[in-house]
């Protein structure tokens, strides 16, 4: 009984590699095919970008539209907060920007962001932070968002993940026919052993998959500094426009300590401290799409400190 199972188990296993082995001749002639029949690469380049492009713009545009409906934002007239609107005019006329809408929302946590770009822009503001933030730490905060429409922050960050996303499915369907070789390898090797249920070698082509995580991740990891280094580059020209570092510095240390445990702060129990660079993990600051507020907050100080020394001196022609 047990040679016949054994024997049934070559015949599967060596059936299912060569399944697999076929099909993975065939998947790569398929694309051999496809390849042989390109355009010139100027026209293949083009075809490329363009469908990057649209996605990145269809996302753009409809994008915009689904967030604001999930995070249930409702359009702020100025009628209703001429204050507001107000600076957000001379802040807008200062950078050379389109007035952007203001829409307020209720978010997880008091914050506040930007999307559209200079000409199209919408400031999206939780309502807490009308209760929460001085006219001049609202007025920094705004400054930020609007630095972020007048880089086209979000349009860059949107087409550069919609180019990560095709530069890994080029790569993942590249290495498809390795990834069945590898599976019909697995299968195979499984029952030979007599243990078709376990896949020693691999599962799908782990290392194939590995090799297209290992991309996405590298590519991911590229963004995402891009988009520390943006808020931080908003976070200086919004101190250049308002000329009040502290402002925006204490706008960020409110947003931080609204994160607390309301209980904490309900009872005066103390409160752990926010993990700074040194405590969180490498791989989530790698990740992360803005810096840490600590380190955010400790610029601007030192911003501030500049500007009261470069006050205080006098200068020498």
């Amino acid at each position: 009984m047990r040679l016949l199972f054994r024997t049934f188990a070559a015949v599967v296993g060596l059936s299912l590699l060569a399944f697999y082995a076929v099909l993975a001749v065939l998947t790569y002639r398929f694309l051999v095919l496809l390849w042989s029949v390109r355009p010139d690469p100027a026209t293949s380049v083009a075809l490329v970008g363009g469908v990057v492009l649209l996605t990145a713009w269809a996302n753009y545009r409809f994008g915009t539209s689904r967030l604001l409906a999930s995070v249930e934002a409702s359009r702020l007239l100025p009628e209703r907060a001429p204050g507001l609107y107000r600076r957000l005019d001379a802040l807008s006329e200062r950078m050379e920007i389109a007035t952007p809408t203001v829409y307020v929302a209720r978010l997880a946590a008091p914050n506040a962001f930007a999307l559209g770009g200079p000409r199209d822009g919408i400031v999206v503001v939780d309502r807490s932070l009308f209760r929460m933030l001085s006219g001049d730490e609202f007025e920094a905060l705004l400054a930020h968002e609007l630095a972020h429409l007048e880089g086209y922050d979000g349009l860059v960050q949107t087409f550069a993940f919609s180019a990560l996303r095709t530069v890994v499915s080029v790569l993942a369907v590249a290495l498809l026919p390795v990834a069945l070789f590898l599976e019909g390898v697995a299968r195979a090797t499984a029952w030979l052993r007599g243990t078709p249920t376990a896949t020693p070698l691999s599962d799908g082509g782990y290392g194939v998959g590995g090799v297209v995580t290992l991309v996405a991740v590298g590519l991911t990891l590229f963004v995402r500094a891009y988009s520390r280094r943006r808020e931080f580059a908003a976070d200086d020209r919004a101190v250049e426009v308002t000329g009040r570092p502290l402002s925006l510095a204490r706008a960020l240390e409110r947003l931080q300590q609204a994160t607390e445990s309301p209980l904490s702060r309900f009872f005066g129990l103390p409160t752990p401290p926010t993990p700074g660079p040194e405590d969180e993990t490498r791989l989530g600051r790698l990740l992360s799409t803005h810096p840490p507020l600590e380190a955010r907050i400790e610029r601007l100080v030192e911003s501030a400190e500049e500007r009261d020394a470069a006050a205080r001196s006098i200068p020498i022609r």
